[in-house]
């Protein structure tokens, strides 16, 4: 597989989680709920993750 295609892919899984931790807050000023909070620390965790170049492509 070229890097090509695993840099894209990364791009792609950063975006999709990027745009799952803005899905979370239905307004800035309401605050996560715990449940909330920790798909939030989850997300941002995998985000950070994919950023460093430690995901697979499928």
């Amino acid at each position: 597989m070229s890097p090509d295609l695993v840099t894209c892919d990364l791009v792609l899984s950063a975006a999709e989680l990027n745009a799952a931790i803005r899905a979370l807050w239905s307004h800035p000023a309401v605050p996560l709920t715990r449940e909330q909070r920790a798909e939030y620390e989850r997300l941002c965790a995998e985000l950070a993750r994919v950023q460093r170049g430690g995901a697979t492509a499928a």
